[in-house]
């Protein structure tokens, strides 16, 4: 049976993972639309590859440029958030949602409520509304597929057991580019020596989000939302190989671990199988004798204190989270054009954080309430770095 599949996120790193492996398995696979940011050229490149039957770009200025990219291909297209939401939105087997940032929240949850199967490895999702979110997944009968690589391993380690058993459920984290450098080192560096990540090609922000270990701390929270599991019993530890991705220790002291070779392939290819493994072609199988040893230590959250804040936001609840996503997002990109030092991003989500605490003591009752609140804390966040 072919399976038709609609990918949001298609130019960016998961967006091009996926595409390999639906070219790799085309006798599977039909393409329903595929979604990008900004770049026309690279989303007309996917679309044309994968023979996709629609494609959307979120500017609205880069529409003219698609257009013309897709001219004589047959494949219909269009541009802005409207655009994307079709993409969302169109009829599609299996939605994978790999948007980076908040501005997948609105298009992954429009697929939620048609009750697609959504693999997502749009985290953010769950950072700013994770309560409505998998309640409407429950409401509407949406099927949730962790994609990202931590969630995926402990789904996979999890297998049929029961929540009410673990112990405790570990994510791990490669450590990024400082994870031996001094506090000083850290704080002299610049976005490029951030984003020079030790082991996965990602994305510029998720890579800078892995060095301050802000990455770890979204992921947390996604873990609670997606397994249903308290914060007092989720954790991180580093581990610089990143062979193991997630640990799950049960109550009778077993501990269950996906293991994979770093390549986000593996846990898509999970997710698109729906049950079934799909072969990787060019892909490295895990030798452990080769890789020698695996070491994980605790992270260091004075010279990392994004995922302090992390921990925190989780902790207190309400719409921490979304304030922390939302500041974060705009000191990053502050970080990114050489506005501030590393060390202010965490300084400026953690004043964000204290500063909204009263004002949303409350989770979103809906994604729109999560997205009035990400709009007002950018807004807060944008002034207090330019006073």
């Amino acid at each position: 049976m072919t399976l038709t599949v609609s990918v949001l996120g298609a130019t960016g790193s998961i967006g091009r993972s996926t595409a390999d492996l639906l070219d790799q398995h085309r006798d599977r696979f039909r393409v329903g639309a595929v979604a990008g940011g900004r770049d026309a050229q690279a989303l007309a490149r996917v679309a044309r590859e994968l023979n996709a039957e629609f494609a959307a770009i979120a500017d609205p200025d880069a529409g003219p440029a698609l257009r013309e990219a897709l001219s004589g291909s047959g494949i219909a297209n269009g541009a802005g958030p409207s655009a994307v939401i079709e993409a969302a939105t169109r009829d599609a087997d299996l939605v994978v949602a790999a948007v980076s940032g908040a501005a997948g929240l609105a298009p992954t949850c429009a697929a939620i409520r048609l009750g697609r199967t959504v693999a997502l490895a749009n985290k953010e999702s769950l950072v700013c509304a994770g309560d409505a979110f998998m309640r409407d997944a429950k409401t509407f009968g949406a099927r949730i597929l962790p994609m990202d690589s931590e969630h995926n391993a402990l789904a996979q380690a999890i297998g049929e057991g029961k929540v009410d058993d673990i112990a405790r459920m570990t994510i791990t984290a490669s450590g990024g580019p400082f994870r031996t450098a001094p506090r000083e080192r850290i704080a002299a560096a610049t976005a490029a020596e951030a984003a020079a990540h030790p082991t996965w090609s990602m994305g510029m922000k998720i890579n800078i989000d892995s060095a301050s270990l802000m990455n770890k701390g979204l992921e947390l929270i996604e873990a609670h939302h997606l397994f249903a599991i308290e914060a007092e019993r989720l954790d991180v530890v580093v581990h610089p190989q990143s062979i193991v991705h997630g640990l799950v220790v049960w109550r009778d002291g077993a501990v269950t671990a996906g293991l994979a070779m770093p390549d986000m392939r593996v846990p898509i290819a999970h997710c698109l199988g729906l049950g079934e493994r799909l072969s990787i072609a060019r892909g490295r199988p895990l030798d452990l004798v080769a890789t020698g040893s695996l070491t994980f230590e605790r992270p260091d959250e004075e010279r990392f204190p994004c995922l302090r804040i992390a921990k925190a936001a989780l902790a207190a609840g309400g719409a921490q989270p979304t304030v922390m996503n939302a500041a974060n997002e705009i000191a990053v990109a502050a970080f990114i054009a050489g506005r501030i030092g590393f060390y202010d991003i965490a300084a400026l989500v953690e004043r964000a954080c204290e500063h909204f605490a009263a004002r949303f003591p409350t989770a979103p009752a809906d994604v729109e309430e999560a997205l009035s609140i990400d709009a007002e804390v950018r807004g807060w966040s944008t002034a207090a770095l330019a006073a």
